[in-house]
């Protein structure tokens, strides 16, 4: 078989950015931890921490990284560029920063450098911010992966099917117009009852702005493509992607962010931690397009797609109860961990190999 220079591009090539990413975020959280306790316990307390929080990051969204990956091989060579260079910086600075400083300025009624001043000098108190403000981000967040989750298997075209049982039955139903949707207000209304008094108010209130969200993005991507005729070269089949994978890599991040407050509410280990674990994201997004991992692992995608149901469903039990960290991330792992050896096992049983299965697929989307 010959082997392409993209095929033959070692894994490891793959995550230059994010080894350097790395070094220099844990030497920089190191430094921080330094100059906040000038002792050497604290700069390894803030070494560990970073640590902890890029693997915790990574754990939580490697499949973000393959609906990514999904999504990007539809784009334009140009937006598919864009995503993977703007997209990171508004991961990194925009998720990572910029969004906690926004909810702690909109709950404590102050300007984003009054929010900024309180991180650096009243971290304790930022922190308590932030997780007063955990329920109607969970219900937000939440509400919007369910409907990403469910859209991919409420699919009346789609005719891979891992669970069979599930999926056959799901795709079936599809033809019900709106059915996913009738799913999460089910969903959302027995939470508000569960709830009581004004937490069920905001959970209410922010599951519908969730929805309304994940409706507008998908209304505006419909609108793109029906318009490509019309737009540039640039632009066609790419902003509304672009648009959809920023939101959904926002409600990924949620979790990370309100969880990272467990370990340390210093808003820049916080976001040197995850900016590190979201540089992997990125290379792992590169590889899975590069090598057409996707092709080969008919699975994955589908151990992917219930990773993020589970995680919706964890981010509505959360305004319940505190649920650990570590067991939305192993969770999630396990799913895809399961769907990888089932796709092996359907490659072995086949006798298919790499091209193979690369060729299958296009059979099937031609089809």
């Amino acid at each position: 078989m010959t082997t392409t220079p993209t095929a033959s591009k070692s894994m490891l090539s793959y995550f230059g950015w994010a080894f350097a990413v790395t070094i220099g975020g844990l030497a920089l959280g190191a430094f921080l931890g330094w100059n906040t306790t000038g002792t050497f316990g604290g700069l390894a307390t803030a070494f560990f921490i970073c640590s902890v929080l890029a693997v915790l990051e990574i754990s939580l969204s490697f499949d973000n990284a393959i609906v990514n990956a999904n999504k990007l091989k539809e784009m334009t060579p140009v937006w598919q560029h864009r995503f993977l260079t703007w997209g990171i910086i508004i991961a990194v600075f925009g998720m990572r920063i910029v969004f906690p400083l926004a909810i702690v300025a909109i709950a404590a009624w102050i300007d984003p450098w009054e929010a900024l001043k309180l991180a650096a000098t009243k971290p304790e108190q930022y922190g308590e911010i932030m997780r007063a403000a955990h329920l109607p981000i969970a219900a937000f967040g939440g509400t919007f992966l369910m409907m990403v989750g469910l859209t991919y298997f409420f699919n009346h075209e789609k005719d891979v099917h891992w669970i069979s049982f599930i999926e056959k039955r799901m795709a079936h139903y599809a033809t019900v117009k709106g059915v996913e949707i009738a799913f999460v207000l089910v969903i959302v209304l027995a939470f508000t009852y569960i709830l009581d008094g004004d937490d069920a108010t905001t959970f209410l209130h922010a599951s519908i702005y969730g929805l309304l969200t994940f409706l507008l993005v998908e209304v505006l991507a419909g609108f793109l493509d029906a318009s490509q005729k019309t737009m540039s070269a640039a632009a066609k089949g790419g902003f509304g992607a672009f648009l959809y994978l920023e939101v959904l890599d926002a409600s990924f991040s949620f979790d990370g962010v309100i969880g990272a407050f467990a370990l340390t509410q210093n808003l820049f280990i916080i976001a040197i931690g995850l900016g590190i674990g979201a540089m992997y994201v990125r290379s792992m997004t590169i590889m899975l397009v590069e090598k057409g991992t996707l092709a080969h692992y008919r699975y994955l995608e589908h151990g992917a797609f219930y990773a993020i149901l589970i995680l919706s469903v964890i981010m509505y039990v959360q305004t319940l109860t505190h649920i650990p960290e570590v067991i939305t991330g192993l969770g999630g792992a396990t799913l895809i961990g399961i769907s990888l050896w089932s796709s092996i096992r359907y490659n072995k049983r086949n006798g298919l190999t790499h091209a193979a299965a690369h060729d299958e697929q296009r059979d099937r989307a031609e089809a």
